[in-house]
């Protein structure tokens, strides 16, 4: 054994990968305390604790940040409408900067100078990891295996890992014929890797954990009401059994849960340090059902520039969370800018979920922008349609001089 280097703090999820680089951390000459966040995946958390102390972690924190994940991360994507490249809801990208301040917060607790993850060196995650570590404890040092040629030249796939889990008696879930990368939160799941790296291949059988096939979905749709205040999900009721949600947590698993038959796609995303397009399957339930219902609600109650506006700033910060940008000062501005945009975004949506869709049945709220006297065919209201003449007279002027002064330019080139 080397002689000691310090004390590192992983990020730890029980996997392959993380499990063995404890063990390589400490073949390094390093005291590894693992850090594993609750954030809502599918876990046996005692039996994880169980595994990082056997492999040699000198200690094992588990910490449930699920209802912060949820209230500080989840719902300002919500308020944003957050959609990265018109399709991807920032699931993993909005759990990263909420595990690593745990990260960062236990190394400082512990006094240790280093932190650890298992993020690949080609992938989007280290960055992530890195900028919010660096941004809330600038002086912490990153050890990031995946980055360091003594691991990588070692290890240069999946089944050199497995082969040395064998070895040292690691207990691993992937084997051969399941070689894909699985990563799971409230938000979403997401699998990379392996066979799904050739965008040719259909996600094989069994793949799927949190939806399922909209061929054996229910025939009978279920059918919510989703409250909103201030843009955030408040309440949610199921008018079939009138079952009621009203915590963020509660409310936000419920939706995962009622939501089953909802929402998968591949996507491919653009960013990553070796500038490649990335290949991953997601389902995102919940967040999808949340997508819907707060576009719906805030097209009814905010006002048509204001909006333009906020929808710039949406996909400015879309970019952001998913390139690491969390805690930078323009993107915290953004939060600022964009919850401010949704004092007035609160009111009711109904709506259905059936086989793998989403579909809006109504809205109300006190705060509409809706005058149905103003559009109605049937009253005229405080409308004079006369007046419409003169607003398509001064619009016509510029089209009219565009074209008029194409027709002179095409006649000189005919000449």
């Amino acid at each position: 054994m080397a002689q000691t280097k310090g004390t590192v703090v992983l990020a730890y999820s029980g996997g392959l990968d993380t499990s063995c680089i404890l063990v390589w951390l400490k073949e390094q000459g390093y005291d590894v305390i693992a850090y594993l966040a609750n954030i809502g995946q599918k876990e046996d958390f005692d039996a994880a604790r169980k595994k990082a102390l056997a492999l040699g972690a000198k200690k094992v924190y588990i910490e449930d940040v699920s209802k912060e994940f949820v209230e500080q991360f989840i719902w300002p994507a919500v308020q944003a409408n957050a959609l990265y490249e018109d399709r991807y809801l920032l699931g993993t990208a909005l759990a990263r900067p909420c595990i690593a301040r745990g990260l960062v917060e236990v190394a400082q607790r512990e006094g240790a100078q280093h932190v650890a993850h298992g993020a690949t060196g080609k992938g989007n995650d280290q960055v992530r990891f890195e900028l919010t570590c660096y941004a809330l404890c600038p002086k912490i040092k990153v050890i990031a295996p995946w980055r360091m040629p003594e691991f990588y030249q070692r290890f240069p796939g999946r089944r050199e890992l497995m082969d040395y889990a064998k070895e040292h008696g690691i207990p691993v879930p992937v084997t051969p014929q399941t070689p894909w990368s699985m990563d799971e939160n409230l938000m979403h799941i997401s699998y990379e890797a392996g066979i799904l790296e050739n965008p040719k291949n259909q996600a094989p059988p069994g793949l799927y954990t949190k939806t399922r096939d909209p061929a054996t979905s229910p025939d009978i749709p279920d059918v919510l009401e989703i409250q909103f205040e201030r843009g955030v999900p408040v309440k949610v009721t199921n008018a079939g059994d009138g079952a009621t949600r009203c915590t963020a947590l509660e409310l936000f698993v419920y939706l995962n849960d009622i939501a089953f038959g909802l929402i998968r796609f591949s996507l491919f995303s653009c960013f990553s340090p070796c500038l490649a397009k990335w290949l991953g399957i997601y389902e995102t339930p919940a967040g999808t059902i949340l997508y819907h219902a707060h576009l719906d609600i805030e097209a009814f109650t905010m006002d048509r520039e204001v909006r333009k506006i906020k929808q710039g700033l949406a996909l400015k910060f879309s970019e952001l969370v998913y390139n690491g940008f969390w805690h930078s000062p323009e993107c915290e501005f953004l939060r600022e800018c964009i919850g401010r945009s949704q004092e007035a975004v609160l009111g009711t949506v109904r709506l259905s979920v059936f086989k793998g869709q989403v579909y809006i049945l109504g809205r109300e709220s006190p705060r509409s922008l809706y005058n149905e006297e103003l559009v109605s065919m049937n009253v005229q209201g405080d409308y004079e349609p006369a007046d419409a003449t003169g607003f398509i007279n001064i619009n016509s002027l510029r089209l009219k001089e565009y074209h008029r002064l194409q027709s002179k330019v095409t006649a000189k080139q005919d000449e």
